[in-house]
Formats: structure tokens, C-alpha cells, sequence
């Protein structure tokens, strides 16, 4: 479970300016459930997961993931929890153009004392899933953007995580490979047991996700928990 307790991020602009990008968050995304946070652009939606990634500190409030406080890791203990407990998928992708897609998205793997083969194997059935199984040897050069994309979505996931953390999944994909990509994220959540927070403009995502909250300068806007049709079904079918 991924648990946000008033958290707390401000900046100072170029112009001297507060900016209050994450204004009092306070969110649990439990373990087995997708959650679809959506909001304009500059809300700080991006922010937000970042500080849940570790990748920046927040100013004040608390950040748990299956109740360890991330907000206190050391920047050696914020890595290995960025690699070991978090899969991030980024709306950039940075993959290493020179090796083939199987060995980007085996990447985070190959930090611990395993084979490149033995890598290899664990995150090919990834590709196969995210549509990619007959470009395993492809590199990155030679695909498209949305391919690409895909790619990241496997390296984000290949360790099988229990947090999953993901910017505009579907920003560079066609509306059909985006639905899918959604279902299976949020197949993840129900059959892994993992939480998965996902930051998106895409109006499929709320359709598919099993809750909505919305953000707005800063702060979640009410009503936090929205039942999207997803929910309903799924609530109907445990009657």
C-alpha cells in the first residue's frame, strides 16, 4: 500500500514566486487497486509522483510504502528502493540505443548478481505482453515512438514491482494500443497485488482504472473517490 500524509512540496520560481506544487496531498492507493490521477497541466501531478519515487524529497508530510517511510531514506537506500520496490514509467523514454530492447528492458535486473541471459529471460515475457514479442532483438532506433514507449512500460516492469508509478502511459500511443497498455497495468494491480498510481490526460484511463482523484494547484479536489464504471462492474459482480 502506498500511503501520502499531508505531503508537502513548494518551489520558488525564476521570478521569486512560490510555486505550491504539492499542497497537503493526502492519498492511499492499496496494494491491488489502479488509481488514475488526472488534473491540468502544472497541477503538480508529476511532482506528486516523484516524491512517492523517491526521486526528490518532500518538504513536509509522510510518504509509506507498506508502511517503511520513504521520506527519511538515505540517497543509497532511495536507489535501491527506486530499483527494487518501484517501477516508473517517465513520458520520456531513455533507453540505451546502442543494445537491443530485451537488454533495455532487462536493465534494472542486471544490477543484481544475475546473467545477462538469465535477465534476458525475465523480462522478455514483458515485451511479449506489451505487444513487442517479434522486435525482442530490435533496437531502439528502429522503432517508433509508441514502441519505444512500450519498451519502458516492460523495463518499468520486468522486476514485478509492488509499486508502479507511471506519467501519460498512453501519451505516445494510438487509442487502441493505450487500452490495452491500461487493462494491463491495471491486470497488474489485481493479479500481482501491486498499487499502481498512474498520471494521465488519456479518458480511457478513468474508464479503466478502479478509482479517479483529480488534482488542481496542488491539493486533490473533491470528491476524492470517484466510482468509475470499472469499479461498478467489478462491485456488481462481488454481489
Amino acid at each position: 500500500m502506498l500511503e501520502l500524509v499531508d505531503v508537502r512540496k513548494h518551489y520558488v520560481s525564476g521570478g521569486g514566486a512560490a510555486v505550491r506544487a504539492v499542497d497537503g496531498i493526502t492519498l492511499t492507493v492499496e496494494a491491488g487497486e489502479m488509481v488514475a490521477l488526472s488534473g491540468p497541466s502544472g497541477s503538480g501531478k508529476t511532482t506528486l509522483l516523484h516524491l512517492a519515487a523517491a526521486l526528490m524529497p518532500a518538504d513536509s508530510g509522510s510518504i509509506r510504502l507498506d508502511g517503511r517511510d520513504i521520506s527519511r531514506l538515505t540517497p543509497r537506500e532511495a536507489d535501491d528502493y527506486r530499483r527494487l520496490r518501484v517501477g516508473f514509467v517517465f513520458q520520456d523514454t531513455y533507453l540505451m540505443p546502442s543494445v537491443s530492447i530485451t537488454e533495455n528492458a532487462a536493465l534494472k535486473l542486471l544490477v543484481d548478481p544475475i546473467s545477462i541471459a538469465a535477465a534476458r529471460k525475465r523480462a522478455e515475457p514483458w515485451l511479449v505482453r506489451v505487444g513487442l514479442g517479434d522486435r525482442l532483438r530490435a533496437v531502439p532506433q528502429e522503432l517508433s515512438g509508441g514502441e519505444r514507449q512500450r519498451v519502458a512500460i516492460a523495463l518499468a516492469l520486468a522486476n514485478e514491482p509492488p509499486l508502479v508509478l507511471a506519467d501519460e502511459p498512453t501519451s505516445s500511443l494510438d487509442s487502441h494500443t493505450g487500452a490495452e497498455i491500461l487493462r494491463m497495468l491495471r491486470e497488474i494491480a489485481h493479479e500481482r497485488g501491486a498499487a499502481v498510481l498512474i498520471v494521465t490526460h488519456d479518458p480511457q484511463a478513468t474508464e479503466i482504472a478502479d478509482r479517479t482523484v483529480h488534482m488542481r494547484d496542488g491539493r486533490l479536489q473533491p470528491p476524492h473517490d470517484v466510482a468509475t464504471p470499472a469499479a461498478l462492474a467489478q462491485a456488481r459482480s462481488d454481489r
